[in-house]
């Protein structure tokens, strides 16, 4: 099949290209040529701004669009338009941020969705980042009725991760010695590896998979203590986990989610965040890794970078944790 890539050269895009190279497919990558320019050099590459001149893309009839990067629907929806009669599918890469109500568990993809309170915004905030993406999935589907597949993923993990999250817990557990670990030991949580999730991709539009799809892992009722033990089992045998109770890291200005990721104190209601129904996408030939995988994986690639503490742009800091758990020997822990 012929595949056009709409970025490509970051995280989710970067295995997206891989998966489809493995299984032999015919890829161009379309992007402005700024984030990672030497990657794929035998793949053709066309460069542009998807919010300028499209017209280089209608010079061609692609069996498939793969949109990595939609994030403002007035974005969006310029390039499906261009593309509406030069492509057979176009894929548009989700979120599961777009639903309205996390307060429980078992969200299908009928549940109701966020609403942009300011319709004029453009601007992508925490705020608005879900609302938007409803608005871009609403664009896709009105420009490519019946051929669009929208994919709704949860916190996707892996090698090239920018965002430093998920990537937090293996390189700590790693360096070993007394490790915070936060909240309810039971707490479920959800992420998908990027690889996983290009896999699904590639596979769905291999079968002209249509429909809007939660993507997320793994299929099993994962809970926070597995995770942290895998980690151990996985890196370092030498590891002491320490329970901390929500109230004791609120008081010590622990955050959550970002400072100590897949992490969601109870009293924010949003346990449905990482509890997403995935019946649909499993239905459909969603397939994991094993965890252990992922893991190590993501180790790896993350101890090549080579990054300073202060370089990174989530995760608990080492002194701090230090000092928290040292607060809670002060109070007889």
């Amino acid at each position: 099949m012929k595949v056009l890539i709409i970025g490509g050269t970051k995280f989710i895009g970067i295995h997206i290209v891989e998966e489809l190279v493995k299984r032999g497919h015919d890829v161009t990558i379309f992007n402005r040529g700024k984030t990672n320019v030497d990657f794929f050099p035998t793949i053709k590459k066309i460069v542009g701004d998807r919010e300028g001149d499209l017209s280089m893309l209608k010079e061609d009839h692609w069996d498939a669009v793969i949109d990595t990067c939609g994030y403002v629907p007035r974005v969006v929806s310029h390039s499906a338009r261009a593309l509406s009669s030069h492509a057979d599918l176009y894929v548009f890469v989700s979120t599961i941020s777009v639903y309205q109500d996390f307060s429980a568990e078992n969200i299908t993809e009928t549940d109701d969705l966020s609403v942009l309170k300011d319709t004029n915004t453009q601007e992508v905030t925490g705020e608005t980042y879900g609302p938007l993406k409803v608005l871009c999935e609403k664009e896709v589907s009105k420009i490519f009725p019946n051929r669009a597949l929208i994919v709704r993923p949860g916190l996707i993990v892996g090698p090239y991760d920018p965002t430093d999250r998920f990537t937090y817990w293996p390189k700590r557990v790693a360096l070993g010695g007394e490790v915070l670990a936060p909240g309810l030991k039971d707490a479920q949580i959800q992420f998908i590896d990027a690889r996983d999730l290009a896999s699904y991709i590639v596979s769905a539009i291999e079968t002209k998979t249509v429909g809007t799809y939660n993507v997320t892992g793994p299929k099993e009722h994962l809970t926070l203590e597995d995770f942290l033990h895998a980690c151990k089992k996985t890196l370092n045998n030498e590891t002491d986990f320490i329970w901390v109770e929500d109230e004791f890291l609120e008081g010590n200005d622990v955050g959550f989610w970002t400072e100590l990721p897949l992490y969601i104190p109870q009293n924010k209601g949003m346990s449905g965040m990482l509890g997403v129904n995935i019946n649909k996408a499993l239905s459909t030939g969603l397939t994991f890794r094993p965890l252990e995988e992922t893991i190590r994986d993501t180790f790896t690639w993350d101890e090549s970078r080579q990054l300073a503490e202060s370089e990174r742009k989530a995760g608990l800091n080492f002194e701090k944790e230090k000092a928290v758990l040292a607060n809670l020997k002060l109070r007889g822990r």
